[in-house]
């Protein structure tokens, strides 16, 4: 297996540490482990860095755009190559078998085939200045906030706005000439400068004919997808059309990994996230983390006022004991574990103590730095659930989101907020109109007719008190899709929310 290659210069450095992430993200959901998912990153940003280089010296020596990708979908694509690559080697099996099939498809001959019959995203974003091409991808994709996407790309915040919305006219415009480029029979051909003019405007009417053809043809409803801009479809047009297979669910990642701070890449001057020349990546502490340290203080300062309440009465014991250097517990507190490591996760298990920088492994092999020391809040483990907990409170909230729906599919999230801290999870629901799941991502799933059971994935087991987690999957429906029911978490009931 190849290494990353070392960066050049601090411009390279920086290339890096904005896509590495979204490289390892992509290769995580191609593949069936997440140990096979970095080696496939690795070896994908290998030759998608070569590719970059290469670029940018033909450039150079002809002084000449080179028309290709801005460079994060440029290196997702690379990771789709090697993956292809891999199946012709004979490692496919390391892959998503769902990927393996659509390998083996027409869909992926079109990303490799005539220029003039690949998606029709891939062409217009390609067809544009690498800079605007940057900038509708890290806000449209990516959901980065404005304010970071213009630091990272030099532009002034101020007008960040204004100029992503000019962007997202000129994608609409490559996308239009590319489509009349593209060869297509004679209805096609009759309907295109209807579905221009109809894709235009936000209150413009679709005519019954029009509706009819774009239900039956996958070539205008893909330039259907790409020249509305109204209506939040922009996302799903650019990932589905430049990455191929793992679009969406690609999507839904990055949107979540945004609105937790967790993607790579500087948003400040000065703050390095990411990999730099001659460094190890710096662990970065998530929203999982800082919720851990939340409930770590509030035990920390629990054990100090029973110090001092022990320390007034005459205790040397405990004093001693803080003294020494020793854990210190209060008599009568049991002081389960709060990380991976220690034990079972039963409630009510005596702290088992790490060592100061030790870190719990991600699926991605990044790790983020978990505060030391004990939480007093209960850790649940599903080995230990007997069955639905009907007698009690509800301990967990779900939240049931159909995100995006087409005529026979849908993609949907669960989300789930557990009041407990859980060293592991399963979440359990009941579909209701004979749904089919077909991928799911941050996590697994077992489907035995309506009962769903999804697991949580290597890099997202341990939830703190309080903590917030999700699945998003892609699914089949025919006739009506109405919202499962009886959510479960390691066997307790939860209650539905809106």
């Amino acid at each position: 297996m190849p290494d990353l290659p070392t960066p050049q210069d601090a411009a390279e450095a920086a290339l890096f540490s904005e896509c590495w992430d979204a490289v390892l993200s992509y290769a995580d959901l191609c593949t069936s482990g997440s140990a096979v998912g970095r080696q496939l990153a690795t070896e994908a940003f290998s030759h998608g860095i070569q590719e970059v280089r290469a670029g940018e010296a033909q450039g150079k020596a002809t002084g000449r755009r080179v028309p290709r990708l801005p460079r994060i979908p440029l290196l997702l694509t690379a990771v789709r190559t090697t993956a292809a690559a891999w199946e012709t080697e004979g490692r496919g099996h390391h892959l998503d078998p769902d990927l393996r099939l659509w390998l083996n498809s027409d869909h992926a001959a079109r990303y490799t085939g005539p220029p003039l019959q690949r998606p029709l995203a891939l062409r217009g974003l390609k067809d544009m200045q690498e800079p605007d091409a940057a900038l509708l991808w890290l806000a449209e994709v990516e959901a980065l906030p404005l304010p970071d996407v213009a630091r990272r790309l030099g532009l002034d915040p101020a007008s960040a706005a204004e100029e992503l919305a000019q962007v997202r006219a000129l994608f609409r415009d490559r996308c239009q000439r590319n489509h009349l480029d593209t060869p297509m029979g004679p209805d096609c051909r009759s309907y295109a400068r209807l579905l221009d003019a109809v894709t235009r405007s936000s209150g413009a009417e679709t005519p019954e004919d029009l509706s009819r053809h774009l239900a039956t043809c996958v070539g205008c409803a893909e330039a259907a997808a790409c020249l509305r801009l109204h209506g939040g479809g922009t996302p799903a047009a650019l990932a589905s059309g430049v990455i191929g297979w793992g679009g969406l669910a690609y999507l839904e990642r990055r949107r979540r990994a945004a609105e937790a701070g967790l993607t790579g890449g500087r948003a400040d001057a000065g703050t390095d996230r990411g990999i730099t020349v001659g460094a190890q990546a710096r662990p970065r502490i998530g929203r999982t983390g800082i919720l851990a340290a939340a409930v770590i203080v509030s035990a920390l300062a629990l054990t100090v006022s029973l110090l001092q309440l022990g320390s007034s009465d005459g205790d040397d014991t405990t004093a001693g004991s803080a003294v020494t250097g020793q854990s210190v517990t209060a008599p009568g507190l049991s002081s389960p574990p709060s990380g991976p490591s220690a034990g079972n996760g039963t409630p009510g298990a005596p702290a088992t103590s790490r060592p100061a920088g030790s870190h719990s492994a991600t699926k991605n092999g990044d790790s983020d730095t978990e505060p030391q020391g004990t939480s007093t809040s209960p850790v649940d483990d599903p080995s230990t659930a007997s069955g639905p907990d009907k007698a009690g409170p509800p301990t967990c909230r779900v939240k049931y989101e159909v995100v995006n729906q087409w005529p026979d599919g849908f993609q949907a999230t669960v989300t789930v907020t557990s009041t407990r801290a859980l060293a592991d999870w399963r979440i359990g629901w009941t579909f209701q109109d004979g749904q089919r799941i077909t991928q799911m991502w941050d996590g697994t799933y077992a489907q035995d007719g309506p009962e769903v059971t999804a697991k949580a994935a290597d890099y997202n087991k341990q939830v703190a008190a309080n903590g917030t987690f999700a699945v998003g999957f892609l699914s089949s429906w025919h006739g009506s899709n109405a919202q499962p029911h009886a959510f479960t978490v390691n066997g307790a009931r939860c209650t539905t929310v809106s």
